[in-house]
């Protein structure tokens, strides 16, 4: 059995990772990613040269502390199942951790840890509207991967549309790499961005960043317009325009496209404190439900901590900090370093998370789910794209008495399957908190195993019936 382990390979894992095994814990750190690094910090595929940039360099300096550190990878390990902690039958003492993943070759491990650290990251927020199904409509994040990672544009002619600082990212990104960006659709207003502004003075190198991209664009003749959202997507078969009004209501445009990027904020990615059953509370500014944690990243569950974007939306200036902090306390709880030590250490990544959240924490707000976009939902749009349910058959459930999440899930079959409710459940949800007041009220989703879809040949392996042990008949 290890000391720590550690579930997301994002600057808050590596963080917690490397900083826990080098106070000599034994430590494994677990992704399904091929390299660590997460989303912001994504390295380029094997055998790519891809063009240097602030971020590279930032997640190159963790990867470089991680691999010189006794932390064991696990990179290509899709983690579906976690057990032990409070996870036991009912009576028995809380059990080590445990960790069920699916390796690179298909081969399933199972690991038990004395302590767990969440590193989960998030998962990107859309809401729908009409057309978001088409071929050529794609999420932020995924503009993002095939830039980081490929080097490959998602059109020629791209809107870029959306909430948040990765908003502008994508745009310079875009027209840096050849594409057109025909415009930047941002929900939040000029005012919005002006009141972020002295929160943002915590970190100005984010903010000479973000102001370089703006000027990017604007040297290129990017119309920008803010406080506008995405009315709908059109096309035969395939994007072709998209329609953009203002939010405050108007005449719309129409601009000309073969891709539209677009993300509305990003959502903590719960599913194993959730799994876990680990205290929970409803921050719209933090990205929506979050654990409940205390300074030291601990949860209501002994021993679980959780930090990084996956514990409350702060950007990925953050993440190591809070990471390291979760470690710290970590090997405090494990015995491995004494009260005296811990006090010491955390001081510096504690003072580093509270400087970068002030950024952050103005970026999160900007980014939190605005009720407008789903109040503009046409009732026959697809909220649930993997199940085909509308937002009328939403409406309707709850009609019939599905009050919560988990009766809208059985009701209509709402988040049921592949994505398990990544891309529906915040649309979902918010039409129900609508009627049944509030998302305290509505709840959520029971987290549930397998944390990320696994196929069953993968699981069961080879077998004829002759394998299964049937019991003796019972007496008469």
């Amino acid at each position: 059995m290890i000391d720590i382990a550690v579930l997301g390979a994002g600057p808050a894992g590596m963080a917690a990772a490397t900083q826990a095994a080098q106070r000599g814990a034994s430590v494994v750190l677990f992704d399904e990613s091929p390299a660590p690094g997460g989303q912001v910090y994504r390295a380029a595929p094997a055998g790519y040269a891809m063009p240097r940039d602030a971020d590279r360099a930032e997640g190159d300096a963790l990867r470089a502390a991680l691999a010189a550190s006794n932390a064991v990878v696990r990179t290509g390990h899709r983690v579906w199942g976690v057990g032990g902690g409070p996870l036991v039958p009912l009576g028995e003492a809380a059990a080590p951790f445990r960790l069920d993943a699916l390796a690179p070759d298909g081969s399933n491990t199972i690991t038990e840890a004395r302590a767990l650290v969440l590193a989960t990251g998030t998962h990107e927020r859309i809401i729908p509207f009409p057309g978001w199904t088409l071929p050529g409509v794609l999420g932020l994040a995924a503009a993002t991967i095939l830039l980081k990672a490929n080097g490959v544009l998602p059109g020629r002619r791209v809107v870029v549309a959306g909430a948040g600082p990765l908003l502008y990212a994508v745009a310079a990104k875009l027209a840096k790499a050849g594409a057109t960006v025909a415009a930047v659709v941002d929900l939040a207003a000029t005012s919005e961005w002006i009141a972020a502004l002295p929160a943002l003075m915590a970190r100005p190198d984010l903010l000479a960043r973000g102001a370089a991209w703006r000027a990017s664009l604007t040297l290129k003749g990017v119309p920008v317009l803010a406080a506008h959202r995405i009315v709908a997507a059109e096309g035969v078969g395939v994007l072709q325009r998209v329609r953009v009004a203002p939010l405050a209501g108007g005449d719309y445009r129409v601009f000309d496209c073969d891709a539209l990027t677009i993300g509305h904020g990003l959502v903590p990615a719960t599913e194993a404190t959730r799994a876990f059953r680990a205290a929970h509370r409803y921050v719209a500014e933090s990205g929506g439900w979050v654990p409940v944690l205390d300074e030291d990243r601990r949860t209501s569950i002994p021993l679980l901590y959780a930090c990084g974007d996956g514990s409350g939306v702060r950007g990925a200036a953050a993440a190591p900090a809070s990471g390291r902090v979760a470690a710290l306390a970590a090997l405090r709880d494990l015995g491995l370093i004494d009260a005296a030590s811990h006090a010491t250490s955390r001081a510096s990544p504690a003072a580093d998370f509270a400087r970068a959240s002030r950024a952050g924490g103005a970026m999160a707000r900007m980014m939190a789910l605005r009720p407008a976009l789903v109040a503009a939902i046409p009732p026959e749009t697809i909220i649930c794209r993997c199940e085909g349910v509308t937002r009328a058959q939403i409406e309707a459930a709850v009609e019939d008495g599905a009050t919560a999440m988990n009766q809208v899930k059985q009701f209509t079959r709402c988040g049921m399957g592949p994505c398990q409710g990544r891309l529906c459940g915040e649309a979902a949800a918010e039409l129900v908190a609508a009627r049944v007041g509030g998302r305290e009220k509505a709840g959520f989703a029971t987290g549930r195993v397998p944390l990320r879809p696994v196929a069953m040949d993968a699981l069961l392996g080879d077998f004829d019936y002759a394998d299964i042990p049937v019991p003796r008949p019972a007496p008469i």
